[in-house]
Order: structure tokens, then sequence, then C-alpha cells
């Protein structure tokens, strides 16, 4: 639709805005814009990020599995190993998915194919931007979830209906480092830069109690994993696998919503910095 209306007069004047200048209502002309370059030449790679988590799930649940044999899940209640990690795998999918289209395909977009300042140029607005492409890594994030879901129930580690919660939280999940990530990368001017990104998200992995529980570390070091998003996102999705929804599981969900939140704000700003100031 064009950006403007015709008064009483017959004039052609501008029309009212939500959010005034940063957002145009046309998410959808970023998203199908970035779908059709998507399927056009990275589906290879969107396929390799659904491999990973499954290659884990195959080798530390069933094979590590064998040996440690059943563990304590949300509740106390005793579950198999390959159970227990399975969740926390999706969390760590959904993450992986995200942060790979909001940094690398973005700072692409933001810094070499020039591709948002030409979008600014036209009656988009940085919100529109910002959540287009943050849509397409909450797609990949719900491919992935749906993948590896499909997984866990052929594997017969889905016991409940109440485990397909798992797709949307793991969306949710994504939401949050998509739109961090995108917020970070908004900042970075090189490609050395990236490599701090991995720098700080393999540790988060290891240090998430993916593979085993938070009490095996000092307090002081627990205290440090609580904070951070992963550590959220896998007890989350944990919890909703084994049916153990409580307080702590709206806890992590508003710890996604404010990190969402932020990284909107952030995002959007950042664009209109760089390329309508």
């Amino acid at each position: 639709m064009s950006a403007q209306a015709t008064n009483r007069a017959g004039i052609l004047e501008p029309q009212q805005r939500i959010l005034g200048s940063l957002y145009a209502r046309n998410i959808r002309a970023v998203f199908a814009r970035g779908l059709k370059a998507t399927w056009g030449s990275n589906w290879s790679i969107m396929i390799s990020g659904f491999v990973e988590p499954v290659l884990y799930l195959l080798a530390m649940g069933i094979g590590l599995g064998s040996l440690i044999g059943t563990v304590a899940g949300p509740g106390g209640e005793q579950i198999s190993y390959a159970a227990y990690i399975a969740p926390a795998l999706l969390a760590v999918s959904a993450m992986n998915g995200a942060i790979y289209d909001s940094t690398m395909n973005v700072f692409f977009k933001l810094n070499f194919a020039r591709l948002y300042e030409g979008m600014l140029a036209t009656s988009l607005g940085p919100l529109d931007v910002a959540l287009g492409e943050i849509l397409l890594a909450l797609l990949r994030g719900a491919m992935y979830a749906t993948g590896f879901t499909a997984v866990m129930a052929a594997m017969g580690l889905v016991s409940s209906p109440a485990a397909l919660l798992m797709i949307p939280a793991a969306v949710v999940v994504a939401f949050g480092f998509a739109s961090i990530g995108m917020a970070i990368t908004s900042y970075m001017k090189t490609f050395q830069q990236l490599d701090w990104i991995s720098f700080v998200m393999l540790p988060m992995f290891l240090f998430s109690a993916t593979f085993y529980p938070l009490s095996v570390y000092p307090q002081a070091v627990q205290w440090l994993i609580q904070a951070l998003p992963l550590w959220h996102g896998v007890e989350m999705l944990r919890q909703i696998s084994a049916g153990a929804l409580s307080l702590a599981t709206a806890g992590h969900l508003l710890y996604f919503v404010v990190m969402i939140g932020f990284g909107l704000v952030i995002t959007t700003r950042r664009l209109e910095a760089l390329f309508l100031k």
C-alpha cells in the first residue's frame, strides 16, 4: 500500500504511521525477500543446523546414555538420559539457528550488500526491517524445533501430548537470541569481530546444564550460568517436555520476553541511527 492518503481537498498527504517513521506495517516485504534468497542459496546450511543436534542426541543420549541409565528430571522423576538431554539440545538448536541468521547473514547484508540502506530508502521503517529479518530466524527455529520434536517422538522420548508445546517454546528461545544477535551485529564492522560470538556461544553451550545438572558446579559458577539465556531455554524446554510446569517455567519465559523487547529496541534504534540520520 502507498504511504500516502488523500484528504478531503483531494491532496495527497502522508499517512499517520504507528511509531512514526520507525514502522511502516510492511514486515512481509522484508520477510518474503529474505525467504526467497535463503531458499535459493542457503538450504544446505539450514539442513546441517538440524543434523548437528540429532547427532548429539544419538551419540550422547543413546551411546553414553546406555552407561548412565536414568537421571533425575524436573520434579525429581527418574527419566532416561536421552530424555534428559533431548529438550536441552532442542534449545541449543533453536539458539544456533537464530544466531546464524541474525549475525552472519545480517552482517553481510548490513556492511557489504548494503541491503538495509536500500530498504530504508523506501517507505520501510527500521522496525519493519528488524522484525522481517528476525522472522526469518524464527522460521528456521520453528523448522528445527518441529523436526527435532519428531525425532524425539520416533525415539520414544515424548511421553505426553503437552510436549508439543516445546515447538512454540523453542520459537520463543529463537526469538530472544535472534533479536539480541541482530542488535549486537549492528555494532560490528569486521568479520573478525564475529568470532567473539562463537567465543561466547561455545562456553555457554558447554556450561548450560545440557549434559549434566547444574548442581555439579560450585555455587558461584551456578549463579553465573543461571544469568545466561541458554540455561533458561534449556530448563524451560526440559520442564515442558516432562510436563512439570511451574512458576519457574513462567520465569524462564519472562526472561525471554524481556530479552526480545530489549533486542528489538536496540536493533531498531541502531538501524535508525545508521541509515536515517
